[in-house]
């Protein structure tokens, strides 16, 4: 077998020193834009980078510059559409803006897993990180990590702390709320996401406070599990008590489940019973009937954090990046209260 070539293989920078005749220490120079370097030696390398196609990796950048231009991505339940949206534009942003991205992903349930991710995160020299990890539990095991990089957690609403971003998802609730009993609506219950998850006990705080400014009687959330198939198991175990003209669901998944429930059971969405959705995934404006929502730009969300994040990283100024409230969707899943 011959011997490879540099041909064969992507050029290095000890290909780009014996091209250039210089020392591979000059080709670093270079790299790094040292004072030092004599101008027409500057250029010589430069242009045998680029007759090479040489493109100097993360490790050798790393090793220039003592910097790994990496953010890492710590994150549970990363298949789900909110997570997945976010996770995507933070790598795009990250990427656009010369940072690649490492992605840890975990069981936010086992305190072990936690710690185990967020050590992998910084053995690969991350220089920031963003938690995309919702569970009650993810948070209190960053508390006492005492990171000493950059770091931002997205959570359902706005707190005092710097490190917490996100859009307020309480004010979302409240809207979603607010617009069936504008729709004359007053027996609205609510199934709620898994306990241990910050965005179901914001979404359940503002179905609670809504109805409470509106003197309408509350009553104790439905759980659920974020699943189509939780939400039809609910709707069928509500079917027997029709003491409800509204649900307000803490996903559109659960709310595509009730929907088939009820339709199943013979009763009719919106004309018997309303139904309105959170997240608007994709599929909402295609569920039948067209689920009303409440939608999140989680695109933005991401967007957004990446750049608060890579401020702080660079030693800027912080960001005033508000996020943009959550809007309400009005479609073909809500509809006036019915005659009783």
């Amino acid at each position: 077998m011959s011997e490879s070539s540099p041909t064969d293989r992507a050029p290095t920078i000890y290909d780009v020193a014996r091209a250039a005749g210089v020392s591979h220490q000059t080709v670093s120079r270079v790299l790094h834009d040292h004072p030092s370097l004599r101008a027409e030696t500057k250029e010589r390398v430069l242009a045998v980078m680029e007759q090479l196609d040489y493109r100097p990796s993360s490790a050798a950048r790393a090793l220039v510059t003592s910097r790994t231009r990496t953010v890492g991505i710590l994150s549970a339940e990363s298949l789900l559409w909110g997570p997945a949206s976010s996770i995507q534009a933070i790598e795009v942003a990250s990427r656009a803006a010369g940072y690649l991205t490492v992605t840890a992903n975990i069981d936010g349930h086992d305190e072990s897993s936690i710690r185990s991710g967020l050590s992998h995160l910084l053995e690969q020299g991350v220089e920031g990180i963003v938690v995309i990890a919702p569970q009650i539990r993810v948070s209190r095991v960053l508390d006492s990590a005492s990171l000493r990089i950059p770091h931002l957690t997205l959570q359902a609403s706005p707190t005092s702390a710097p490190t917490a971003l996100g859009a307020d998802q309480i004010e979302g609730a409240r809207r979603a709320v607010r617009h069936l009993i504008d729709l004359g609506h007053t027996e609205i219950i609510h199934l709620a996401g898994p306990q241990d998850w910050i965005e179901a006990e914001a979404r359940m705080t503002g179905y609670l406070r809504e109805m409470s400014a509106a003197d309408l009687e509350t009553r104790p959330p439905l759980l659920g599990d974020w699943t189509a198939e939780r939400g039809y198991r609910v709707g069928r175990e509500l079917i027997g008590a029709r003491s409800f003209t509204a649900i307000f669901a803490g996903n559109d998944h659960m709310a595509l489940g009730l929907i088939r429930a009820l339709y199943d059971a013979g009763v009719r969405v919106p004309e018997d019973v309303s139904v309105i959705g959170f997240d608007d995934v994709p599929e909402a404006a295609y569920y039948l009937p067209p689920l009303t929502t409440v939608r999140q730009d989680f695109a933005e969300v991401g967007r957004r954090t990446i750049a608060v994040l890579l401020a702080a990283i660079e030693g800027q100024a912080p960001l005033e990046a508000p996020f943009p409230a959550p809007e309400l969707i009005v479609r073909g899943s809500t509809a006036p209260a019915p005659a009783r």
